[in-house]
């Protein structure tokens, strides 16, 4: 691969891809339609379960993506930089071919054959020597160069390889999840109002119309949870962050940006992070989540409540943080 290859590989296809993360999507098993509502209501849970997952493998994938795309970047400028040190010796060697020297001991002879004297010869043959000795140190860096560069270009074409094979994977999970939406939203539509409420509330809790915040322990914990209650009434959308529609990691990652803390947009990395809090212990801004594995996340704002972004049809809304599938808390502010 030559410089020009590495330099003009997309970069829109390396955020696209990612390798580490591959979801083997089978289809839902054929099954009787639900012959009452409440069978009905069970299977749009289960659909919305899956969306939830298979939104967080999304964005497990994506986040894999970047970091290959650093790689990729990385290897293609070192490829770069090793093809620049052998250019840089080339004129020296092209010199050393010119001066016609060959190692053997011809110019030795020639200069014997030339010399007026003892000490004339001593003197051309140490030249001759030092001449060798560079001659040799430059064909030596040369060689050495040319070997740096081939590695670097073989790292390079790997992790180009090895990116935009994954594409096709990051894809297809992109269109199984919007197919998974679509279906979602077409089961729920088919519900009555009321059946939809009870939908909702399985899988988001149900919606408290008055938060209650406590005071926060640090001021970053303060400003991401004012800033995450900001965003109540804004719609729940896959893969989004903001400023107007967000997934649960999204609204986490958002909130806490405005406080200067960086998280990655993935419940699941989210919940490896900071340090690990008790149900007893919690306090506001600290991240709570849900399921196993962790599928969910949302900021806990005192006095039992939560906010979150938490399914389609659901905009962002304070709840309980014991609504079913706790799995435990992290603290990312510091001095919480």
């Amino acid at each position: 691969m030559n410089r020009s290859t590495v330099r003009g590989w997309s970069r829109g296809a390396a955020l696209a891809a990612t390798a580490a993360i591959v979801v083997v999507l089978a289809p839902a098993p054929a099954g009787a339609a639900p012959a009452t509502p409440g069978e009905a209501r069970q299977a749009v849970v289960a659909a919305g379960v899956r969306l939830r997952e298979l939104d967080e493998q999304v964005q497990q994938a994506t986040a894999t993506a970047r970091e290959q795309q650093a790689a990729a970047a990385a290897a293609g400028a070192t490829a770069d930089q090793a093809q620049v040190a052998v250019d840089a010796l080339a004129p020296q060697l092209r010199a050393i071919a010119l001066s016609g020297y060959t190692g053997s001991t011809r110019s030795r002879v020639a200069a014997f054959l030339t010399s007026g004297s003892a000490e004339d010869l001593v003197a051309q043959m140490t030249t001759l020597d030092q001449l060798a000795v560079h001659a040799d140190g430059v064909v030596a860096q040369v060689a050495a160069a040319r070997d740096a560069a081939r590695s670097a270009q073989t790292a390079a074409a790997a992790a180009q390889a090895q990116a935009q094979a994954s594409v096709a994977d990051l894809n297809e999970q992109k269109a199984a999840l919007q197919k998974q939406l679509e279906g979602y939203q077409a089961d729920v539509t088919r519900l009555s109002a009321g059946d939809q409420v009870q939908v909702q509330n399985a899988l988001a809790g149900p919606q408290l119309e008055t938060a209650r915040p406590a005071p926060a322990p640090t001021a970053a914990a303060g400003v991401a949870v004012r800033t995450a209650l900001a965003q109540r009434g804004d719609r729940y959308v896959p893969g989004a962050a903001g400023p107007d529609a967000f997934d649960c990691s999204g609204l986490t990652m958002y909130a806490y940006a405005a406080a200067g803390i960086a998280l990655p947009h993935s419940s699941r990395a989210q919940s490896t992070m900071g340090v690990a809090v008790s149900r007893s212990d919690l306090q506001p801004g600290d991240l709570v989540f849900f399921y196993r594995p962790v599928s969910h996340v949302g900021i806990y704002i005192g006095n039992g409540q939560m906010v979150h972004a938490s399914v389609p049809g659901r905009p962002v809304a304070v709840t309980s943080v014991d609504k079913p599938g706790y799995v435990g808390a992290r603290r990312v502010a510091a001095g919480g």
